[in-house]
């Protein structure tokens, strides 16, 4: 996995998990090896005391989210039986007490642990967990869809010298359009079509012609219909009714001078609106 995007990733969603849920510190370490858990993002007010303190598999709220893979709260970290208490002195130094932690899980590996803190004791309720797990699921599906592009990406997809490379990258972009108009999420949608605009640009564009301003949706109809898709499969795929898909193909025919669906596709490519 891209380190530099993990770290980018991790960094927009602690700025969500202390929006969300007003926790005092919001931090997230990448998981090193196999056995440790490096801590070094941090959202809010902190002195530094944790920043690269390094978490042993199973010790630590940190590390027992890691061993078990899932989403811990504890109520006050100094406390608690529930966990080792081998690194008192960083938490105590941050005064963090009311602390909950989650997995981020891509590919069945856990690759980071994202933390709330709170600096007193509290129960930690549904609420204030929801909100961390909802923003790290959020996360995964993000870095999922970034390294499955990057994996499409490695075996060759990028110089399209097959007719069989050619579909699996056109597939790719419209499944990505349909997944982004799925979420409800802005950041995550709006990751999502990033992705799927860097895999159109490293298609590149074929002939010099002018390029028609075509809508999101209209971008997704014709995508899908490039695949060889009913209208009813089309609306199935984006969450549409068959007469809004007839309406989307009928602008995008417009637009294009293109007298049908096959021709409209066809001018599409050409231009580099699809792959």
């Amino acid at each position: 996995m891209d380190q530099t995007a993990l770290a980018r990733q991790l960094t927009s969603t602690l700025r969500q998990v202390r929006r969300t849920t007003g926790v005092s510190l919001a931090f997230a370490g990448q998981v090193v090896g196999s056995r440790r858990v490096r801590l070094s993002f941090f959202e809010g007010p902190a002195i530094g005391a944790m920043r690269g303190v390094e978490l042993d598999l199973g010790h630590g709220l940190g590390g027992k989210v890691v061993a078990l893979s899932r989403t811990i709260a504890v109520d006050d970290y100094l406390a608690t039986p529930a966990i080792t208490h081998r690194y008192d002195r960083f938490i105590s130094a941050e005064g963090l007490r009311a602390m909950v932690a989650a997995p981020v899980v891509v590919g069945r590996t856990t690759v980071a642990v994202v933390y709330g803190a709170f600096r007193d004791t509290r129960g930690i309720g549904d609420l204030i967990q929801d909100a961390v797990t909802g923003q790290v699921r959020s996360l995964e599906q993000r870095l999922a869809v970034a390294a499955a592009v990057e994996d499409f990406m490695a075996d060759g997809v990028g110089t399209c010298e097959t007719n069989r490379m050619r579909e699996r990258i056109r597939d790719a972009y419209s499944d990505l359009r349909a997944l982004a108009a799925r979420t409800d999420n802005p950041e995550t949608k709006a990751a999502i079509i990033d992705i799927g605009e860097r895999l159109l640009l490293s298609h590149g564009r074929g002939e010099d012609l002018p390029v028609a301003s075509l809508t999101p949706r209209e971008r997704d109809t014709v995508a899908h219909a490039a695949r060889g898709l009913s209208n009813q499969q089309i609306g199935e795929a984006l969450g549409l009714t068959t007469g809004t898909v007839k309406s989307y193909m009928k602008s995008v025919m417009g637009k294009l001078g293109a007298s049908s669906r096959h021709d409209a596709v066809i001018h599409a490519r050409r231009t580099g609106l699809i792959p």
